[in-house]
């Protein structure tokens, strides 16, 4: 095999050396370029409908993209979220206009509503958020400066989902990446591959594709690359009409794609005219086939596999939904190091990065339309539904990764129009959805959660099952998943867990015993109608990680189960819960908003994770009482086969993993902890002879504190320069008081800024205690002026700390 090098590659390559605007000299064949122009936009926070008057402002602010004006607002402590209109604007020079070349703007997610303008016409827009789509500005542009304004809107519309009833932020702006792209008159577009018939032999291959503007003399190349780049195969054919297609049959040696070894292909297509190339494209590929056995287990390429899953919502502390391609990938990169196998994109189509990270690590995806409650809604709001799904299968259908479409979640949930809770009227759209769909892609699978009155026009189906949270007890989880396996053929998952407040721990979490119905497992639409622990819970990190550990161990040891997908990865934001720990934040994630990671995730990561370690419950729990003489248990989570454990220089023994046992796989050891300081450290051997460790030091005293009487400041320093200013409730002797579980208030008074509005353990100036404490980030203005720092409830009327 031959090694090829790709001319469009290098074509493209000169066109962005050669002019910033990318675009060639006018006197130069036209090419097809794609250039980033996130850099160096204005920003207008005004909600006016004239383009006339939103010039007539001079307080523009200069930004870069990706942009949200709710980056902050979303999660401050002021109830709702700018709900309005802004303008963003930028200068575009273009050197020269080459003549036969197609000029357009592809913006990568604009939420929700938009309108684009081009020296001062309009030249299209779109609606519906989560979705990119292209505008043609061919005819509105010319040589030199050219002025490119964007109206986008989030405000109120119940006729675009997803309905503001749901429980996330609609952030508003244009979140995602916008380009310049170029393309000949004549050009390719609309590449669609699927791979029947596969096998572990042999591998077919068909690609359908449209060509604009086909001239008598054309011809279109194909050709199939490895990785490396070696030619597998190519053909030529005439390019006799505009709709085309290529059949490669019975492909040898082909390495399929799967979760451990995402192997992925090039497929090219050349457009030529006498030989020369006038147009390229090109798309990753994956050779992968799967099925959900009837009342059985998934298989990949004819294996078995259990889906290993997390939820995924996008967005980030400091920039909310507006994230870098980095930290879309950084995501994704701990999820996998986690040793997720799957991701549930909830509850709308995400950044383009996170496709191709997920073809690239091996990640398979439950892509959602975002039909998130609101019932079904008018004629309008039916066509727009129905074209974000055309939008999102045309746009996402050559990832190897994506296995489902989902139609919807909980989408009967607090109808936005009259009668939009009629069940037969939503079951007629949803078939309608479900033949779409299938129609623009038969190649895949159906999907909706938590609508049993649909659940069997769609393919997969995914039950309520909250066991242990807004429901029941954790341990009728076995009973709710024998119970669906037999009620729905593909039955899948998806959604479980609680929230947890990072460091806030207990010897003895909350179970419900006694006060809750232990057999129920639904979520309740009015949540406060049945006792549940999300009620009345202590929303310790010591009760998710046992919640979790149940779960994992059941689906687990489970040979027909599908699998689960737990809820959801990452803490984020939402409208519908000011009262939370931290205020206006879902605490479900298995990291914080920063991507740090919890306790429940080295659960997680004990079950399914590659590379060894172990991790002593808990690093946040450094602070411990009880009883002189009273045992204790500490719990390791590890994928070794065997641990052993030390408390202050001392084997505590040797203890093998079996994950039949609860909690932590049977990696438990009684102790009795001294007064003062005591080190711990476990040892982890992996079935390869690697060691790893962990240490933990606890401080452990024999008085229990008594009630809180003050609140105490202090500080350190942080790498970045900042200061960790730390709250601790004490009582009258000084003692830690390990239970005040309390709100408190921090404020900066002078010499600096806290860092406040973030949806993190510290950065909100409101947050409850963890055992007694709290902390905020502060920004020092200068080393030469004292930063004043106050904290307060309604109990403690005022602490002050300065800084000099």
């Amino acid at each position: 095999m031959r090694l090829i090098k790709s001319v469009y590659q290098f074509i493209t390559a000169i066109a962005i050396v050669l002019v910033t605007s990318c675009v060639s000299n006018s006197n130069e064949q036209a090419v097809r370029s794609k250039t980033n122009i996130n850099d160096n936009w204005f920003y207008l926070e005004n909600n006016t409908e004239s383009i006339n008057d939103a010039l007539k402002y001079e307080n523009w602010e200069t930004i870069n993209l990706p942009h949200s004006w709710n980056a902050l607002d979303a999660t401050d402590v002021t109830p709702g979220y700018r709900r309005s209109a802004s303008w963003y604007k930028k200068e575009l020079e273009l050197s020269s206009i080459v003549s036969g070349q197609l000029y357009e703007l592809y913006f990568e997610g604009v939420n929700i509503e938009s309108e684009v303008y081009v020296n001062g016409t309009k030249v299209g827009g779109h609606t519906g958020g989560y979705i990119g789509f292209h505008v043609d500005i061919t005819d509105a542009i010319s040589s030199g400066k050219n002025e490119i304004l964007v109206r986008v809107d989030n405000s109120f519309n119940p006729e675009v989902i997803p309905s503001q009833k749901s429980d996330f932020v609609i952030f508003g702006g244009i979140t995602r990446d916008v380009w310049l792209e170029t393309v000949p008159k004549k050009h390719l577009y609309d590449l669609k591959i699927t791979t029947p018939n596969l096998s572990e032999d042999q591998a077919n291959l068909i690609a359908t594709f449209n060509i604009n503007n086909v001239g008598a003399n054309s011809k279109v190349k194909a050709t199939l690359l490895s990785k490396e780049g070696e030619e597998i195969k190519t053909q030529t054919i005439n390019a006799s009409d505009s709709e085309l297609a290529f059949s490669f049959n019975a492909l040898k040696d082909i390495k399929l794609w799967d979760t451990e070894n995402p192997n992925l292909y090039t497929f090219n297509l050349q457009l030529l005219e006498n030989g020369e190339i006038q147009d390229e494209i090109s798309e990753q590929i994956g050779f992968r086939w799967f099925e959900f056995k009837d009342h059985g287990a998934f298989y990949l390429n004819g294996k078995r596999l259990l889906l290993r899953g997390t939820h995924r919502h996008e967005e980030h502390a400091g920039v909310g939904a507006a994230m870098s391609n980095a930290q879309h990938r950084a995501d994704m990169e701990l999820i996998k190091d986690m040793g997720a196998n799957f991701v549930r994109l909830a509850h709308y189509p995400q950044d383009p990065e996170i496709y191709k990270t997920c073809n690239e690590l091996g990640l398979l995806v439950w892509d959602e339309l975002p039909w998130c409650r609101g019932g079904l809604g008018n004629d309008a709001w039916q066509k727009n539904t129905k074209t974000m799904l055309k939008e999102i299968i045309e746009q996402n259908y050559n990832h190897p990764s994506i296995i489902l479409w989902s139609l919807g979640n909980e989408i009967y949930w607090l109808p936005d129009f009259e009668n939009g809770d009629d069940t037969s009227k939503i079951n007629q759209f949803l078939k309608e959805l479900h033949v779409y769909a299938h129609e623009l892609d038969p190649s895949r699978k159906t999907a909706i959660r938590k609508y049993y009155e649909g659940a069997d026009i769609v393919d997969v189906f995914s039950p309520s099952i909250w066991s242990g949270w807004y429901s029941g007890s954790y341990k009728s989880y076995q009973k709710a998943i024998d119970q669906y396996k037999a009620q729905y053929p593909h039955f899948l998952h998806a959604e479980y867990g609680g929230s947890s407040h990072v460091g806030r721990h207990t010897e003895n979490p909350i179970t419900g015993e006694g006060k809750i119905q232990s057999d129920g497992w639904e979520e309740a639409i009015v949540q406060t109608d049945v006792a549940n622990i999300a009620q009345i819970g202590d929303w310790s990190e010591n009760y998710i990680v046992d919640l979790f550990d149940w779960h994992l161990r059941i689906s687990e040891n489970d040979s027909t189960f599908v699998g689960n997908i737990q809820w959801a990865f990452k803490d984020f934001a939402t409208p519908l819960r000011p009262e939370n720990a931290i205020p206006y934040m879902n605490q479900k994630g298995l990291v914080d908003r920063t991507g740090n990671p919890k306790d429940a995730f080295y659960v997680f990561k004990s079950y399914w994770g590659d590379k060894p370690f172990t991790y002593i419950e808990s690093h946040t729990w450094t602070e411990r009482q009880g009883p002189k003489g009273k045992s204790r248990t500490v719990s390791v989570y590890s994928n070794c086969p065997e641990v052993e454990l030390f408390l202050n220089g001392k084997s505590l023994g040797v203890k093998k993993r079996n994950t039949l046992e609860f909690p932590a796989s049977g990696l438990n050891w009684e102790l009795n902890f001294s007064e003062g300081e005591n080190k711990l450290v476990s040892k982890g051997k992996s079935k390869l002879g690697k060691e790893v460790q962990d240490e933990l030091t606890v401080n452990y005293r024999f008085e229990k504190n008594k009630k809180a009487r003050s609140l105490k400041l202090n500080y350190t320093k942080l790498d970045n320069g900042n200061y960790l200013v730390t709250a601790t409730a004490l009582d009258k002797k000084g003692l830690r008081c390990l239970d005040y579980e309390e709100c408190v208030y921090f404020q900066c008074l002078n010499g600096g800024k806290a860092l406040v509005s973030q949806g993190t353990p510290t950065g909100s100036e409101i947050i409850e205690m963890a055992n007694g404490s709290a902390s905020i980030e502060v920004i020092k203005h200068s080393e030469n002026s004292p930063l004043e720092v106050m904290v307060l409830n309604q109990s403690f009327k005022g602490t002050y700390l300065t800084i000099e």
